[in-house]
């Protein structure tokens, strides 16, 4: 599904930014159940890391927030996953 049709609250163009990089990486990675996730840390640092982003730690922290409290990710003990949202 599109950001664009998607049923979820918008959220500012440089969080969906951050979503687009951490899923992509989600869906190349799996735990230990074979399921697609990263660890939390690693996701912080994947987004501090990305040039295209520049974005500083505390705002990879805040953006991994909202894409939480949104429903766009959610979190397994320490682990993040990508939330599929209904069709």
């Amino acid at each position: 599904m599109s950001l664009a049709h998607d049923p979820r609250p918008p959220l500012p163009d440089w969080i969906t930014d951050a979503y687009a990089v951490l899923s992509t990486r989600i869906a190349d990675s799996t735990d230990d159940d074979g399921a697609p996730s990263i660890a939390r840390d690693r996701a912080v640092a994947i987004l501090h890391a990305d040039e295209a982003l520049a974005l500083e730690r505390a705002d990879a922290e805040h953006a991994l927030e909202r894409l939480l409290e949104r429903g766009y990710l959610y979190e397994v003990d320490t682990e993040l996953r990508v939330t599929t949202p209904p069709e």
